[in-house]
């Protein structure tokens, strides 16, 4: 019995990092048990991003009837962190403790912040809408309660997240990393999944007390899982206690940074590429019903299909990075794969095809994906030994940031053009000028493909 189990160990040990995907991004210092473990944090952080941004989005509008200017200031509110994601990543660089370690105080300092951000959530919600007995409440007591949750979900999100990939960087061999970013971010969107038809299911039938269970439920479950996430993970080292005699300078750490003009055009680069990826986020779900007439049902697969298809970039992009492809040469291929994606979505509502139109919304998603996944590998490989908590927080900040700004600014430009023409021109705009954003990235990120890849000779030397 011994012998035939051990022969099912060996066949299935040899199946899995051929078939199941980011399998073989474990290592004998990593084994695929912890890494799936250190990525429940990003789980954590997708139910939030699902709640913050989907769920609550609608139940503001429509169940507690909040005013629509309201609901997108408070959804925008959590976005005011994310500049300060660099900020974090470069404290978790260089914090000190008796306990020796980094990464580990910011994740639970996050995960608390998030935790009580979402505990009141609901409260300040019912206040602001004036539901039952808050009705008697003064009106400033909703909008401060509410906002000081959004704002610190924001901020505890913001922070796990910058502390939770730099712990990755920290833990993953180098020729592995490609592989871990793609297992994270696959993390991610599962947990936005999952979340969203779990919110979906028991908020079928609204009621300020579903509302509480809910978003309760969901802090308890940020706590455990992120707990769950860092136990054990994170090394403890002598070498990190005490005070250190010179306290670094952020300002001298990001000038260091950021004197290479190879890091500084990939900001730029993240930046313009998020932007232009992101713009159409909570358009196309309109597009399709007011252009398309497609019916409720179909337009909410379009979530999923945009999903979808940025799970196959994210897999692909680990794959042939995991083989030492140039990341640059990944992003460039997601930005010119988004240009027919955005022509096919315009195409699609002159022309009433349905299918051109979901077609084209995968490939976004896939583009995304691509781009996503090159320009994060990029930077963990640019950052260098004791900044990576920098770099990847200077990555979430500008991509955060940009992509928050993307679909604000996209909202606002279909309506005005709508207040000159028809409804199409107002979406076709938006899809065009995406178009014309992600031509301009193509050209800063040009340059950056023809460089030698990070980590030959000739690359280093550069640096």
């Amino acid at each position: 019995m011994t012998t035939k189990y051990n022969k099912l160990v060996h066949v299935w040990g040899g199946i899995a990092p051929k078939f199941l995907p980011f399998a073989d991004a474990a290592s004998e210092d990593l084994p695929l048990s912890r890494l799936l473990r250190l990525s429940l944090f990003q789980v954590s952080v997708g139910m939030a991003l699902v709640l913050l941004v989907g769920t609550l989005n609608r139940v503001m509008i429509v169940e507690l009837h909040v005013p629509a200017s309201i609901v997108s200031i408070m959804v925008a509110i959590p976005l005011l962190f994310a500049p300060f994601r660099a900020l974090i990543g470069f404290k978790s660089d260089n914090h000190r403790s008796e306990l020796g370690w980094r990464r580990v105080p910011y994740m639970w300092k996050g995960s608390m912040v998030q935790f009580g951000g979402l505990a009141i959530m609901p409260f300040g919600l019912l206040v602001l809408a004036g539901a039952g007995q808050s009705a008697s409440a003064p009106a400033w007591v909703g909008l401060v309660s509410a906002a000081v949750a959004f704002l610190m979900v924001g901020a505890g999100l913001h922070t796990i997240q910058t502390a939770g990939l730099a712990l990755a960087n920290d833990l993953a061999a180098e020729k592995s990393r490609p592989k871990v970013v793609g297992l994270m971010y696959v993390m991610l969107l599962m947990g936005m999944i999952m979340s969203s038809l779990a919110y979906g299911a028991y908020l079928s039938d609204f009621s300020p007390g579903a509302l509480i269970q809910v978003i309760q439920a969901s802090a308890v479950i940020t706590l455990v899982l992120n707990v769950i996430a860092f136990w054990k993970q994170e090394p403890r080292s002598r070498l990190r206690r005490g005070k250190p005699a010179v306290d670094p300078s952020f300002t001298e750490a990001w000038r260091t940074l950021t004197v290479n003009p190879i890091t500084a055009r990939t900001l730029v680069a993240i930046g313009l590429g998020t932007f232009a990826f992101n713009m159409e986020d909570i358009l196309l779900e309109p597009y399709g019903g007011e252009v398309l007439n497609m019916s409720v049902s179909a337009t909410t697969l379009l979530t999923a299909t945009l999903c979808v298809g940025g799970l196959l970039g994210f897999a692909w992009a680990s794959r042939v990075l995991g083989r030492g492809a140039d990341p640059y040469r990944m992003s460039l291929a997601g930005v010119l794969l988004g240009i027919p994606a955005f022509l096919a979505v315009i195409v699609s509502g002159y022309l009433d095809m349905q299918w051109l139109f979901s077609l084209g919304v995968l490939f976004i998603g896939l583009g995304g994906g691509l781009f996503s996944h090159g320009t994060l590998t990029s930077c963990m490989n640019l950052a260098p030994k004791e900044q990576s908590g920098l770099a990847l927080g200077a990555w979430g900040a500008v991509q955060a940031t940009a992509g928050g700004l993307a679909m604000a600014i996209g909202g606002v430009s279909r309506d005005v053009v709508n207040l000159m023409t028809d409804g199409v021109l107002g979406y076709v705009s938006v899809y065009g000028f995406e178009i014309l954003m992600l031509i301009l990235t193509s050209y800063v990120l040009y340059p950056l493909v023809r460089q030698p890849q990070i980590g030959s000779p000739t690359a280093q030397n550069c640096n």
